[in-house]
């Protein structure tokens, strides 16, 4: 049996897993290494990448500055994720602000050192990503339609700091960073929906806010529409292997999810809306191996070959 002051460290253990969303971050890392194998260096071997040092740190540099994005995101979020997610915001007031700061500061200062043995580069870089989203956190998220893009950018950035070590400016890479900006700058609108009412009490100048929310899912609509000029040039330009079965699939759903938008008015409904997109952002990443799906099939390809 557990003691109080156990299941008192556990709760709290749980209470900054939700704070900094643990269950995000293995699938950004892994994104990141097989964005690395598949389209950012694939005329690398995959054994190569996987054993790149200087790649794990900054795979390692980009989760913890994710994790901290989290964790200052929260701090300034404290009242408004009472209205919206009551449940999770008494979560994670099990952790004091205070100890969230401490912990944002200290990885923070982490990724800067890890960040040295890299390049001064790779220090400003993520100096600037801390800063951007330190800022968004504090002042840009309250603003029309900046707030948006920049979440939306700031989700994308660690690929780009991935982009900037093999600089390997590839076509094919800005389409696929296209495809998914507007999936993600999609999803942050619903969630603006959905978040609408704390939004209002806060003073966050979103668009349902602003407009309505008919001239938000009418700019939902045409960004659902206008993926598919990335999905063009990834299926009929480039050369995606069979993740063009993933971008196919893709358009049937957000077909799907601009039908049941117009359709639907609740929380509820726009809380499973979102978690729909975040299954065909999620399923994305696991379909990157359908590039070349040879390196499961047959991994001495990839893996072994000189």
């Amino acid at each position: 049996m557990l003691t109080r002051k156990s299941k008192l460290v556990l709760t709290k253990i749980f209470s900054f897993f939700s704070v900094i969303r643990g269950y995000n971050i293995w699938v950004i890392a892994l994104a990141q290494y097989l964005s690395a194998i598949f389209i950012l260096a694939p005329e690398k071997r995959a054994l190569d990448i996987i054993l790149d040092w200087r790649l794990f740190l900054i795979v390692l540099a980009s989760t913890l500055t994710i994790a901290s994005g989290y964790i200052i995101n929260n701090f300034y979020d404290a009242k408004k994720d009472l209205i919206n997610r009551p449940k999770k915001a008494m979560i994670d007031r099990l952790v004091r602000q205070e100890t969230k700061l401490k912990v944002y500061f200290t990885i923070n200062f982490i990724v800067a050192l890890l960040m040295f043995f890299i390049s001064w580069r790779a220090v400003l870089f993520f100096s600037a990503y801390i800063f951007l989203i330190w800022f968004y956190s504090h002042k840009l998220k309250k603003m029309f339609l900046i707030g948006n893009f920049t979440a939306s950018v700031l989700a994308v950035l660690p690929f780009f700091g991935i982009l900037m070590y093999y600089k390997n400016f590839y076509e094919v890479i800005f389409a696929h960073a296209t495809f998914l900006f507007l999936l993600i700058l999609i999803r942050e609108l619903i969630k603006d929906l959905e978040n609408i009412e704390g939004d209002l009490i806060t003073d966050y100048k979103t668009i349902p806010v602003v407009f309505g929310d008919k001239m938000a899912k009418s700019i939902i609509s045409i960004l659902a529409i206008s993926t598919l000029i990335p999905i063009y040039f990834l299926v009929e330009i480039y050369d995606v292997g069979y993740m063009d079965i993933y971008f196919y699939l893709s358009l049937i759903t957000l077909l799907f999810f601009v039908i049941q938008l117009w359709n639907v008015t609740s929380k509820s409904a726009y809380l499973k809306l979102h978690f729909l997109l975040k299954f065909v952002i999620v399923a994305g990443v696991f379909c990157i191996v359908l590039i070349e799906p040879s390196v499961l099939i047959h991994g001495k390809k990839l893996i072994l070959t000189p």
